[in-house]
């Protein structure tokens, strides 16, 4: 099948690979040049693991391929697309600015019966939106149809070439019969295609995103109350999580979700339900907690030294929302160092993948070591915000002989408490007793 995937962000980039995959001919557009480019000539703008060696043999066998020109893109495609981004405004809404602009230019140069799909995340209502954008711009048919995506980062490929389940909203039966062969070849093992109408499919997504960011901050909350009960976080998660109803997923407690959707979805169902007047109570105490739990490894920091960090050296492992993605967008890191910043301390990290854009962003305000023992050096102590794998077996004799003093705060709880104890670290990590 012909393919158009307009925007060759996160969720393009992987949709239209993970599509010409299958044997479809895909074409990728995107208006930024330099980037299509890049994309030609085999670079990857992402981090996504496994995603370099799909990307490079669908390119290599002519499957897969790349253009700035909309009209080119299209002409042939039966099925079109739109992944495009849906910042958050002023006021949490979603901006439909890009993902209408490209309804509009697609409406003017359709000559036959297309799908336009909205693969971004959207408010409910907005496939309305496209419909009407389209019919005040054509008199072509078409179906418009409402196909979220619930990709993780780190393991998108995987989530795509395997899915839990596709979603798929349109009342248009030939536009049904297209998605569901298109989407066949990643269901072969059982796993459903569920139909359903647009507003229905619009809000699944947002109501999985919000759902997952519930458990985490739930967790959270749970983990803040057993520091001053003097339970294990880590024993209650267990305890829990083994109940089937309620899963062992989501239940990590932490330094706060981030990442690109997360905190734009679930500030957008609560603007969402805001506009029809409706009290969205919990999601609200959703985000409240997140904002707090991302600073709370600063209270820690500060307690230790008696809220003077003023000259104090911190190392950084990690930087990035994650593990496996070079992804920083709302990470917690950035709030961990603003605030250091703030308190007349200095920053020296160390992220696999993430570096380089925190460098763009944060520039010279902090420095970046080559490694993750170079950043210990001299440090007054060290900081984990992101869990990369490298750094769950590190040599902790090492560590204390590059430290300044053998101090750990631990935003993801990576260490036995015993082998820090054992090792004469001060270990202090979430929801779980001190280390002194």
């Amino acid at each position: 099948m012909k393919i158009a995937v307009v925007g060759t962000g996160y969720v393009g980039l992987v949709t239209g690979t993970c599509l010409a995959e299958t044997g479809n001919q895909v074409i990728c557009v995107d208006i930024n040049e330099e980037k299509v480019k890049m994309m030609k000539a085999g670079r990857i703008p992402i981090y996504e693991p496994g995603l370099d060696i799909l990307f490079n043999r669908n390119i290599g066998e002519n499957r897969l391929q790349f253009t700035s020109d909309l009209a080119e893109a299209i002409a042939d495609a039966k099925i079109i697309f739109l992944a495009l981004p849906t910042p958050p405004g002023g006021d949490g809404s979603a901006d439909l600015s890009y993902v209408l602009g490209a309804a509009k230019d697609i409406a003017k140069l359709i000559k036959e019966y297309k799908v336009i799909v909205t693969k971004s995340t959207v408010p409910v209502g907005t496939a309305d939106k496209v419909t009407k954008v389209l019919k005040d711009n054509t008199d072509v048919e078409f179906a418009v149809v409402s196909n979220p995506e619930f990709l993780r980062e780190g393991v998108a490929v995987d989530d795509f070439m395997k899915p839990d389940r596709v979603v798929v909203g349109t009342t248009d039966e030939r536009a049904r019969k297209l998605m569901g062969e298109l989407y066949g070849p990643y269901v072969r093992q059982g796993n459903p295609i569920i139909f359903m109408d647009e507003r229905s499919s619009e809000l699944t997504k947002y109501a999985a995103n919000s759902f997952l960011a519930t458990k985490i901050s739930f967790m959270n909350e749970i983990a803040n109350l057993c520091e001053m009960v003097g339970a294990d976080v880590d024993m209650v998660r267990r305890g829990i999580g083994s109940d089937e109803r309620i899963g062992k997923r989501f239940l990590f407690s932490g330094i706060g979700y981030g990442g690109s959707c997360f905190p734009k979805d679930v500030q957008a169902l609560a603007k969402s339900a805001e506009e029809n007047k409706y009290d969205f109570k919990i999601l609200n105490a959703v985000m409240d907690v997140n904002y707090i739990q991302k600073k709370v490894l600063v209270q820690k920091v500060k307690a230790y030294y008696k809220g003077d960090l003023k000259g104090k050296k911190f190392a950084m492992w990690g930087l990035a929302f994650k593990p496996e993605t070079d992804d920083i967008r709302e990470a917690p890191a950035l709030y961990i160092i603003e605030e250091l910043l703030k308190e007349g301390a200095s920053v020296i990290a160390f992220d696999p993948e993430a570096m380089p854009n925190v460098k763009k962003l944060v520039g010279d305000k902090i420095s970046y070591s080559v490694n993750r023992y170079e950043a210990l050096e001299d440090a007054d102590a060290l900081l984990v915000v992101t869990e990369w794998p490298v750094f769950r077996t590190p040599d902790f004799e090492f560590m204390k002989e590059k430290l300044k003093a053998p101090v750990i705060f631990d935003g993801r709880n990576l260490y036995d408490l015993d082998r820090m104890k054992e090792g004469g670290f001060y270990y202090n990590s979430i929801g779980r007793k001190v280390i002194k």
